[in-house]
């Protein structure tokens, strides 16, 4: 059985040659159903909107499999702290930023809380040993209150374009083999 994989993008969206980008072809390739939507202002975001947009889209799509990226992650915890959603086969939360984040274009969206509840049957976060937005002290301590398992990537940035992360078979392997 394919999986309805919902990709969800950080600040500023993740065009190509950003791996969410190279995710969504690589389903499309093997007949997945994939959604890939572009978020309300992705430069200038505002939190109403796209939880609004995010809460839309689970309702239509009704993924069994969500990814998020950076900001996105916070989108799914202030969601899943708000209402209570259908829950999912498996979420993948790659490189989260801090909830001290402190930059003023994002101000409405933190700090957050970590929720008790992510509304998933499996979870997993991704960070960096090398995160701008989230060092690894940070890293653990976001684990610790989620209560998921953590794979750490050394040196991979906030695991984006700039780092190299266009093509991530990784990823694509962790979808396939569910």
């Amino acid at each position: 059985m394919k999986q309805k994989v919902l990709l969800l993008h950080g600040w500023g969206g993740s065009d190509f040659p950003h791996w969410q980008s190279w995710l969504a072809g690589e389903i499309a390739k093997d007949y997945g159903e994939v959604c890939f939507p572009l978020l309300p202002s992705p430069h200038t975001p505002n939190r109403n909107k796209q939880l609004n947009a995010v809460k839309t889209t689970l309702e239509r799509f009704e993924p069994d499999t969500v990814i998020c990226h950076s900001l996105a992650n916070v989108l799914w915890f202030h969601l899943c702290q708000e209402t209570a959603i259908k829950p999912i086969k498996r979420l993948l939360l790659v490189a989260p930023p801090a909830s001290s984040c402190d930059l003023t274009i994002l101000k409405k969206f933190f700090p957050y809380t970590a929720p008790k509840d992510l509304f998933a049957e499996e979870a997993l976060l991704v960070t960096s040993t090398t995160d701008p937005y989230l060092n690894v002290n940070q890293a653990k301590e976001l684990q610790q209150a989620l209560n998921i398992p953590m794979k750490v990537l050394e040196n991979a940035g906030h695991i984006n374009t700039d780092s190299g992360y266009g093509e991530w078979p990784w990823v694509r392997e962790w979808i396939k083999n569910r």
